[in-house]
């Protein structure tokens, strides 16, 4: 671990990245919602409190590459949609030492979610409805759903909920879950058809009866530019909207 520093006498100051993760999973009436993976703090400071999955940054290591080890180590996942989302640094976040969070956020299909590592120590909750979790991690999490939401219409980061292929009402579900509110089919495929990030396969849904809907997939150049400019990722938090 990279020693800490002590500027001018204060509390010291250590780097961590951590993950917020989210996968569309049925919830008990069989709806799709969100979810996203805690883990139980197995040591204080907030012994036994969940929290997001992260852990420290070592001197040698890449950010990403660090988001990404510490996301496998702790719940077995390894997504291949994994974005920086925001730095939080307030100077209370953590006691006796100032923690520097850089976070990413990952976004998985709900087989490999299906895959993720189980026991105590893990646990998958709704992300609309968490219980208090340590440190600042609620409003890590309230803050990645607002980024979610006002991308999932306008960018093609519902892909990452998705296979190569899908028809548009498949991809209609994901928007509806993501934003929590119906949307009108019509209306939907109209705006979905002419924003040109979608082409069609030329194949039909197989096993469906009557006439089988379309499949589609995103553009390969649409994909290309699925993640923001680095510049949006400096936003302040004071632009959401409170919730």
């Amino acid at each position: 671990m990279p020693h800490p520093t002590e500027p001018d006498g204060d509390a010291p100051t250590r780097l961590a990245v951590s993950t917020v993760i989210f996968a569309l999973r049925p919830d008990r009436s069989g709806h799709p919602v969100l979810w996203t993976p805690l883990v139980r703090r197995t040591r204080e400071p907030q012994l036994g409190l969940w929290a997001l999955p992260g852990g420290w940054l070592p001197p040698a290591e890449e950010l990403e590459a660090a988001a990404a080890r510490t996301l496998r180590l702790t719940t077995g996942l390894a997504p291949t949609y994994l974005e920086q989302l925001y730095t939080f640094g307030e100077v209370d976040r953590s006691p006796g030492v100032r923690v520097v969070s850089v976070v990413y956020w990952a976004l998985v299909q709900s087989d490999e979610a299906a895959r993720a590592t189980a026991g105590p120590n893990v646990r998958w909750v709704p992300a609309d409805t968490l219980p208090g979790l340590a440190f600042d991690h609620n409003r890590i999490i309230e803050y990645a759903l607002w980024r979610l939401r006002t991308k999932v219409e306008y960018s093609q980061i519902a892909h990452a909920f998705l296979g190569e292929t899908f028809t548009l009402a498949e991809l209609r579900e994901v928007v509806e879950a993501v934003l929590q509110r119906p949307l009108d089919p019509a209306n939907f495929r109209r705006t979905m058809l002419a924003s040109g990030r979608l082409r069609e396969t030329g194949e039909r849904l197989a096993g469906a009866r009557n006439r089988p809907p379309k499949l589609y997939r995103y553009d390969s150049t649409a994909l290309a530019g699925a993640n923001p400019d680095p510049t949006v990722r400096t936003e302040s938090l004071r632009e959401r909207p409170a919730s």
